[in-house]
């Protein structure tokens, strides 16, 4: 089984400990993961994974697309990453792949649904078959802090110092979005 590729930008770790929870779902049913980053545009160091190649991106079986809530959009780090697929497209590369996108913000109502619906274009134009949460998850009818059956969240209460962890909630849907789209690739390569 080739493995989910789980990428993301980060810049104050939110985003980061979301990818980290979603690889666990994707471990929990055996199936392999890769965390990987894009780099920054801004010069800042944009993590201590990985930076993705395009034929990491080509090859896994699965994506999990994550990035910080920008004005309601992702941020340009990743938006630069995804218009330089371009030859992927043309190729037909990530056809068929299962996909599902998740984000971070400072608060509750700082764009997450539109930064996820946003995340979503690129990779529906590549073709790519999104995975959404769905209400089976409990969270989602409970949770105080992030979720969304457009994908996982985390609302980080403009806390900067890296220290705002995920909330039970927003750690339980990450499982379940790593489980799901990991028994999404594993049904698709049979």
């Amino acid at each position: 089984m080739k493995p989910v590729l789980i990428l993301y930008y980060s810049r104050h770790g939110s985003t980061k400990r979301l990818a980290n929870a979603i690889a666990q779902g994707v471990t929990s049913v055996d199936v392999p993961v890769m965390v990987r980053t894009v780099n920054a545009s801004d010069g800042q160091a944009s993590d201590d994974a990985p930076v993705v190649t395009s034929k990491e991106l080509t090859e896994c079986s699965a994506l999990a697309l994550g990035s910080p809530t920008r004005f309601g959009n992702m941020a340009a780090p990743l938006k630069s990453f995804l218009d330089s697929t371009s030859d992927l497209w043309l190729k037909g590369a990530l056809i068929d792949k299962p996909a599902c996108v998740f984000t971070s913000s400072t608060s509750m109502h700082g764009g997450q649904e539109s930064t996820l619906l946003s995340m979503m274009l690129p990779l529906l134009h590549h073709g790519m078959v999104m995975c959404g949460v769905p209400y089976s998850e409990p969270e989602l009818h409970n949770t105080t802090t992030g979720g969304s059956p457009y994908g996982v969240t985390h609302v980080a209460h403009a806390s900067f110092d890296n220290q705002h962890q995920l909330s039970e909630d927003e750690k339980n849907l990450c499982l379940a979005q790593g489980k799901r789209l990991a028994q999404f690739a594993k049904k698709l390569a049979q």
